[in-house]
């Protein structure tokens, strides 16, 4: 992570930063089951779970919030700081868990989804009434525990209250804007909506935000940093995520599934009107778009995935996405040049940029 002076002088090593992750969230998880096993195994499986859902990833929000502290002062106590750029991977968990039952998704990471799997349970164990219900029940409750996890361990990290309090404040707002954005997404599902700057939208709130600029906010504000500060952090920060989202966009129809560690082809399945959608629709002519709207949200198999993949690179939105990505990586790395923040902190924010922008299609 970094060396005994706490600033980054050429030690960083994000594997062993996801390593401290990994094993600060499972920690507190520990903590949580230390008391919540004594209520018998629903309890405990429930832990189970959340232990599960917190567990691996790229742990990018982490890594900005950790760096955003760095950009503006030494981290100090490490150990409470890491505490305080977990609790956003238990925020990003609980995100997931909801996400996955709202979207109808099968797998998460390679895994049965939270709601798949205690349906399965259920159905097994032939437990009366609804396997579905039951597993619902079990992906609401387990995002909301998460969530609530989130809070408490930001707020129990250990670093000076009033740091922490400023923090709260952005913390505060990052959930307001994700759930607000996740509803707007539904909201555009449910209507069949695809147009660009309503998608633009949705992404910005539901993702983009939460996932990059927010992080930076929170560390930055636990390091006590100024108003102007943070406005410099949003000139980078928001492009960023809207390039990261956008990346992850082109990843969930094009993805490889041994690196999505979902089905090819998945967001078509789901429907998902993102901005990729919504430019091939404008683009296509009118009989290939309605095939495209039409065939969104339903069934599909592996050779349907591969005929819509077709028709979105024929209309040229994933080459206009691709181009946006890079604008907004361009804009973002130049108002980076600009912030006054430290300068080693700086090289690695941009290092984080190139992996949070280029991961592989």
């Amino acid at each position: 992570m970094t060396r005994t002076d706490n600033r980054w002088d050429g030690g960083w090593d994000p594997s062993a930063f996801r390593e401290g992750i990994e094993a600060t969230c499972q920690e507190f998880v520990d903590h949580q089951a230390g008391w919540l096993d004594a209520l018998g195994p629903d309890a405990a499986r429930l832990v189970e779970h959340a232990r599960t859902s917190v567990s691996g990833g790229k742990r990018f929000r982490a890594a900005f919030c950790w760096w955003g502290h760095l950009a503006v002062a030494p981290a100090g106590d490490e150990k409470a700081l890491l505490r305080a750029c977990g609790s956003l991977e238990l925020l990003h968990a609980s995100a997931l868990v909801h996400d996955d039952y709202m979207d109808l998704s099968d797998v998460r990471r390679g895994r049965p989804a939270t709601h798949r799997a205690f349906a399965t349970l259920h159905a097994e164990q032939r437990w009366s009434g609804s396997s579905e219900q039951y597993g619902a029940s079990a992906a609401i409750l387990l995002g909301d525990l998460l969530l609530a996890w989130a809070d408490e361990m930001l707020r129990t990290c250990g670093l000076p209250a009033t740091r922490v309090l400023d923090a709260l404040a952005f913390f505060d707002l990052t959930r307001t804007e994700v759930v607000t954005g996740q509803f707007l997404d539904v909201s555009a599902q449910a209507r069949g909506a695809s147009d660009v700057d309503l998608a633009m939208t949705v992404l910005r709130y539901k993702s983009a935000k939460y996932s990059i600029e927010r992080p930076l906010h929170i560390g930055a504000a636990l390091a006590g940093a100024d108003e102007e500060v943070q406005r410099q952090l949003t000139r980078f920060g928001l492009p960023l995520g809207e390039a990261f989202q956008l990346r992850d966009d082109l990843l969930g129809v094009f993805g490889d599934p041994a690196v999505t560690g979902k089905p090819a082809g998945d967001d078509l399945r789901e429907g998902k009107r993102t901005v990729l959608v919504a430019l091939a629709l404008d683009a296509l002519p009118p009989d290939a778009a309605r095939e495209l709207n039409d065939a969104l949200g339903t069934p599909l198999d592996l050779d349907a995935v591969q005929r819509l993949r077709a028709l979105i690179e024929e209309s040229g939105a994933r080459e206009q996405v691709e181009k946006v990505i890079s604008e907004l990586t361009d804009r973002s790395l130049e108002a980076l040049d600009a912030a006054h923040i430290d300068d080693g902190a700086r090289t690695v924010l941009r290092s984080l940029a190139d992996a949070a922008t280029q991961r592989a299609v």
